[in-house]
């Protein structure tokens, strides 16, 4: 086999057990209820969905930090169709805040605050959805939703309107022996839901949206297997929240 070959057949064997990032699409679900689901906001890059986003605060907004490419962010919120709904707003980005030594989803911290231009007034077509309390774990087999804008498949079209789909917690011991399969170590202080054993869950698209069990957002969306889609594989891999409360709340309060 000539060498040149070689080298790129093992590049490409390599990468393969390498996690990536979600970039909009949800796997299996269906378009939001209209008036449901008001947190959600598209964080966007240059006027184009990046990924997703949620309102904690009348001026911050969770997402993932690997959503952070440098590039003008914005975020529109008070949406469920990016294209057609009458009730968009677009604000600027003041402010992005991610915790020290955050470097990507494979070593953690995957969270971001984006401190927005102004605060916004809860109504019918945006409100904030609440987070944590207290550092407490997830129940396995809790049932929740992940939300997003993207294609509903792999290889497929993105969508404009919003889609959500039910997923369920996932042991963390069951995920990191099934990812451990794979020669992954995962990060800590992540939650896992989806993907595992069913056909259900995000992909590309849908970083920094919200996982949510009983109206609490408790998870961000960070990453998956290689972009591969094509549940069921490993589990989907969340930031869990209340791992991050001090740092979120010290943030709020020192800029609101």
């Amino acid at each position: 086999m000539p060498a040149p070959f070689l080298i790129l057949l093992l590049c490409l064997l390599s990468s393969l057990a390498h996690t990536e990032s979600f970039g909009g699409k949800i796997i299996n679900g269906k378009s939001a209820e209209k008036g449901s689901l008001l947190y959600m906001a598209s964080v966007q890059l240059n006027g184009v969905h990046k990924c997703g986003g949620f309102l904690i605060s009348p001026n911050f907004v969770l997402t993932a930090a690997h959503c952070d490419k440098g590039d003008n962010m914005t975020v529109v919120l008070g949406s469920h169709d990016l294209k057609a709904d009458k009730n968009i707003q677009r604000f600027n980005v003041k402010q992005k805040h991610t915790p020290n030594g955050f470097k990507d989803v494979n070593t953690g911290k995957d969270i971001m605050l984006l401190q927005i231009s102004r605060k916004v007034k809860s109504g019918k077509t945006i409100e904030t959805v609440k987070i944590p309390v207290k550092d407490k774990s997830v129940r396995a087999n809790s049932k929740c939703l992940v939300a997003g804008w993207g294609a509903v498949q792999r290889g497929g079209q993105s969508v404009t309107d919003l889609q959500v789909v039910s997923v369920s917690i996932i042991d963390l011991k069951v995920c990191q022996d099934e990812w451990s399969k794979i020669n992954q170590k995962l990060p800590a202080n992540v939650i896992c839901a989806g993907g595992y054993k069913t056909k259900n869950g995000a992909c590309q698209g849908d970083s920094g949206g919200p996982l949510v069990c009983s109206g609490l957002a408790v998870g961000i969306v960070s990453f998956n297997l290689h972009g591969n889609c094509d549940y069921p594989n490993v589990p989907n891999v969340y930031t869990q929240i209340s791992k991050y409360l001090p740092w979120i709340k010290k943030i709020i309060r020192n800029n609101s």
